[in-house]
C-alpha cells in the first residue's frame, strides 16, 4: 500500500443517510446505501460499521460512523467510537464533508477521537496504540484549522493530566508531583514549597494531613500571565497523592483507587498547560495542595485542632475528611496573598457526590450566580458534565465547634446529612467572600471502564471544562 494511503477511510453518516451514493475522498461509493440497509444502519451517534475494500492501492476498510443529529455531543461520541473501532489501524482518513461543521463540532469530534485513543500501561511488553495518524477531510480547512489546533492542545493537556492521575502512588509522592508540574509547565513560573516553607509560612492544614507520611507535603504554585483585562483567576486543586484515610482508616476496597485522589490537582495543572499553549489573554494561577494521608505514630488524630493559613482553627473529627483541610490552606492563600478576582477549586472530595449524581456529573457549588452559569455553559460545551448543587445556609451550623472556629465534618447529632454540601460550606469559609466555585469530581474524576472518550482510570476531568471557561472569560 502506498505510504500516503490510509488503512481505513471513515465516512460520517447522519441519522438518515442519503440513498444516491456517497462521495468518499472524492470517489463515489454507489453501493454504500445498499450496504447500510443490509446492516440495518440507523446512523445513531457512535454506531460503527466496517466494510472490507477490495482492490490494489486503496484503503483496506471503509468505516461508516453514525453522527446522529450532528450535534457536538453526538460528534464527540462518534469520534470516540471511530478511535476505538480503528485501534488496530495505523492511519485513518475521516471524511466530514457531509457534516454541517463549525468550530465546536470539529472540536468535539477531534477531542472524542484523541481522548479515546489514550492509553496507560506499566506492562513490561506493553505495546503503544497502533493509531498514529488521523486525517480530517473538510470543506474549508483554513477556516476550521484554529478549532482543530485548540482541540489538539486541550486533548494533549488532558492526556498529561491523566498520566499524572494514573501514575502509581509508589512513585507519585508530593515531591514527585511538584517536579512533574515543573516539567509539564515548562516556560511558566513554578514554585514548590517544601515542608520547611509550609511550616514557616503557616500552612497548617497541608502539614497536618501530610505529617503521618514519611513523604512530606508540598504546595505547588504555577502562574501564566497572558495579560488581557487584568483579571486574576486562581485554580485550586486537591493533590492527595494517596489517601488511606489516616487514623480514620478506610476499608481496604476503598483504597484501591486512591492513587487518583489528586485528580483535581492534575486538572488544574493540565488546564494551565492548555491555557498557556493557547496563549489566552488572561492571568491564571494554579495551586495544588499535595500531601499523602497515611496512618502512623506521627499522624494527626481525631480531636486535634489545627491552625490554617491566615489563622483560622479547625477541630479535626475525621482524618479521612482531609481534602478540605489541604484545600482550605490554598483557598486562604488565594484570597489573602494572591488577591484573586475569582477562585475555582477542583477536588475528588466526597463519596456522597457520586451517590447523588452518578459518575458522569460533577457537583458544582458556587457563591456567585454569574460564575455558576459560566461554568455550566463551559461544562455543556466541553462535554464534561456538571450539575449545580445548593449551598444550604441552614447546614452551616453543622460545622460549629465548641473549641475551634470550625470542625471538619458535620455534627452527626444534627442529622442534616448532605455531606457534599457541608464540605462545600467548609471550603467557602476560606475564600474571603470572593467569587468562588467548587467542583466535586469524586464521580467523573475516575472511570471504571472505557466509555466514549473516557478510558479506564483517571479521566482528566476538569481540563476541558476549565479551559473552555477561561477561553470565554478571556474573549
Amino acid at each position: 500500500m502506498a505510504a500516503d494511503v490510509p488503512d481505513a477511510v471513515v465516512l460520517a453518516l447522519p441519522t438518515q443517510p442519503a440513498d444516491d451514493g456517497v462521495a468518499v475522498l472524492g470517489e463515489s461509493v454507489p453501493d454504500l446505501p445498499e450496504l447500510l440497509r443490509r446492516e440495518s444502519a440507523k446512523g445513531e451517534a457512535g454506531e460503527v460499521l466496517a466494510f472490507p475494500q477490495a482492490g490494489e492501492g486503496g484503503p483496506e476498510r471503509l468505516v461508516a460512523v453514525g453522527i446522529g443529529d450532528g450535534s457536538p455531543v453526538a460528534l464527540r461520541k462518534a469520534g470516540a467510537a471511530v478511535a476505538r473501532r480503528a485501534k488496530s489501524s495505523a492511519s485513518l482518513a475521516v471524511d466530514l464533508r457531509g457534516v454541517a461543521l463549525d468550530g465546536d463540532r470539529l472540536r468535539a469530534f477531534t477531542e472524542g477521537a484523541l481522548l479515546a485513543s489514550y492509553g496507560y500501561t506499566r506492562k513490561q511488553n506493553g505495546a503503544p496504540r497502533a493509531l498514529q495518524t488521523v486525517t480530517l477531510v473538510v470543506a474549508d480547512p483554513a477556516e476550521l484549522q484554529p478549532a482543530l489546533d485548540r482541540a489538539v492542545a486541550i486533548s494533549r493537556a488532558t492526556a498529561a493530566a491523566r498520566d499524572l492521575v494514573n501514575t502509581p502512588s509508589l512513585e507519585k509522592t508530593p515531591d514527585w508531583l511538584g517536579a512533574s508540574a515543573a516539567r509539564l509547565l515548562d516556560g511558566l513560573t513554578v514554585t514548590v514549597r517544601d515542608e520547611a516553607a509550609l511550616a514557616r509560612d503557616g500552612f497548617g492544614g497541608i502539614l497536618a494531613v501530610g505529617q503521618g507520611s514519611t513523604r512530606p507535603p508540598r504546595l505547588i504554585e504555577a502562574t501564566y500571565d497572558g495579560g488581557g483585562n487584568g483579571r486574576h483567576v486562581v485554580l485550586v486543586g486537591k493533590g492527595i497523592t494517596f489517601d488511606t484515610g489516616g487514623l480514620s482508616l478506610k476499608p481496604s476496597d476503598s483504597m484501591v483507587a486512591m492513587k487518583t485522589d489528586m485528580g483535581g490537582g492534575a486538572a488544574v495543572l493540565g488546564a494551565l498547560r492548555a491555557v498557556a499553549d493557547l496563549g489566552l489573554p488572561i492571568k491564571v494561577t494554579a495551586l495544588v495542595a499535595a500531601a499523602e494521608n497515611m496512618p502512623s505514630g506521627t499522624a494527626q488524630r481525631p480531636g486535634d485542632v489545627i491552625r490554617h493559613y491566615g489563622g483560622r482553627t479547625v477541630e479535626v473529627l475525621n482524618t479521612d475528611a482531609e481534602g478540605r483541610l489541604v484545600l482550605a490552606d490554598a483557598l486562604a492563600y488565594a484570597d489573602r496573598d494572591l488577591a484573586a478576582d475569582v477562585i475555582v477549586d477542583v477536588a475528588t472530595l466526597t463519596g456522597a457526590m457520586p451517590v447523588a449524581l452518578g459518575k458522569r456529573h460533577a457537583g458544582l457549588f458556587a457563591s456567585d450566580d454569574v460564575l455558576a452559569e459560566q461554568l455550566l455553559a463551559a461544562a455543556e460545551a466541553s462535554g464534561e458534565r456538571a450539575w449545580r448543587m445548593p449551598l444550604v445556609e441552614d447546614y452551616r451550623q453543622a460545622l460549629d465547634s465548641p473549641i475551634a472556629d470550625l470542625r471538619n465534618i458535620g455534627q452527626p447529632k444534627l442529622k442534616l446529612q448532605g455531606g457534599s454540601i457541608t464540605a462545600a460550606l467548609f471550603l467557602r469559609e476560606f475564600t474571603g467572600g470572593r467569587p468562588w466555585a467548587h467542583l466535586d469530581i469524586a464521580g467523573p474524576g475516575r472511570s471504571d471502564a472505557d466509555d466514549d472518550e473516557l478510558t479506564k482510570g483517571g479521566t482528566g476531568y476538569g481540563v476541558r471544562l476549565l479551559t473552555r471557561w477561561l477561553e470565554a472569560l478571556s474573549a
